[in-house]
Formats: structure tokens, C-alpha cells, sequence
């Protein structure tokens, strides 16, 4: 068993969670800009954690994934939101939220966040069946 708690299995498993908390909070954003949808002047709200994760490990150069990941801090998988002024407005009052679009992102990001949490509960399930 202790062998298992030196190798990087939870460091994998940390970057699931992380990807995972980073989907909620994207959910919560998306949801956000439905409800504004007809707030003049709002712009979108979004959250990009794959490209933020794949930043932090471009820095880690000469390494391996194993390493990669080993080697990300907790600051490196902090999701964090930004908002979305690029995205043009065809609309008068200068929102930009578009509601369709809004609702492809929707259950693009709950499809994502339910495979990440299948990922993590096989994690675990694999972990149990090799401890016992």
C-alpha cells in the first residue's frame, strides 16, 4: 500500500478533480449569461481551463507527463472566468451574449463534466480493486 501512495496516480486524479470544479464554474458562468441575456451592455462570461492547464505545462519543458503533472501547484489549476470582449455584438445594446450558442456551450460543458466525474469514479473504483 505505500508503494501506491508514492506513485502519481493522485496527481492525475488531482487534475480531474480540478478540470471537474473548473466545468461547475463554467456551468455557473453560462448560466449567467443566459440570465442576461437581455441586460444591455453585458458581455460574456467564460472559463477556459484547458487552455490554462495547457499553459502550465508548456512551462514544464524536458519532462515527461508523469513529471508535468507532478510538478503543477494548485495555483496552476485554479480555474479562473474572464470575460469575453472579443465577442462581437450585432446588437445595438452591445451584448454579446447569443442565447443559442449560450445553450450549445451548456451541454457541451455538462457532457464534459459528466465524463470527468465517470474519470474520477473509475479512478477511485481501480484504486479499491487494486488495494484489495
Amino acid at each position: 500500500m505505500s508503494t501506491l501512495l508514492n506513485t502519481n496516480i493522485y496527481d492525475y486524479t488531482r487534475v480531474l478533480d480540478k478540470a471537474a470544479d473548473a466545468a461547475w464554474i463554467r456551468n455557473d458562468c453560462i448560466n449567467n449569461n443566459l440570465a442576461n441575456v437581455n441586460t444591455p451592455g453585458y458581455k460574456r462570461e467564460d472559463v477556459d481551463f484547458k487552455a490554462q492547464l495547457k499553459q502550465a505545462m508548456r512551462e514544464f519543458r524536458y519532462m515527461t507527463t508523469d513529471q508535468k503533472v507532478a510538478s503543477l501547484k494548485d495555483e496552476d489549476l485554479k480555474p479562473k472566468s474572464y470575460i469575453d470582449y472579443a465577442g462581437y455584438s450585432y446588437r445595438k445594446d452591445e451584448n454579446n451574449v447569443d442565447i443559442d450558442v449560450e445553450n450549445v456551450y451548456l451541454a457541451e460543458n455538462q457532457m464534459y463534466y459528466y465524463g470527468l466525474t465517470t474519470s474520477i469514479t473509475t479512478n477511485f473504483s481501480d484504486l479499491k480493486t487494486v488495494t484489495k
